[in-house]
């Protein structure tokens, strides 16, 4: 997978279409993923230990991966590619635009 638990992702399509933010959790089985303030849903929840109260909760919802792209430092979005370290011979992530490693 090119995009993995802790990235910085932009929302190329959909309702939260433009918006940035960080992986919380992916789904690999579903090819989805859920980012920290995008495709916000509404749940209603009765009372329990952890919500006193209840009532309605915004929560984000899943997002599917091809709607999704990585994003450098700058917030511009780039395609991921892989290549090999030659000192370490272990894998890097690095943007195809910039050539920048991702971390």
């Amino acid at each position: 997978m090119k995009i993995k638990k802790g990235d910085n992702v932009k929302v190329m399509v959909g309702k939260s279409k433009g918006h940035i933010g960080r992986v919380i959790s992916m789904n690999p089985s579903k090819n989805t993923a859920f980012v920290e303030g995008a495709n916000l849903v509404s749940r209603h929840t009765k009372p329990n230990a952890k919500n006193q109260e209840g009532g309605i909760i915004k929560k984000e919802a899943a997002i599917h991966l091809s709607n999704l792209m990585n994003v450098d430092s700058k917030g511009n979005p780039s395609r991921i590619g892989i290549k090999m370290d030659k000192k370490t011979g272990s894998k890097q992530r690095y943007f195809k635009k910039t050539g920048d490693i991702l971390k």
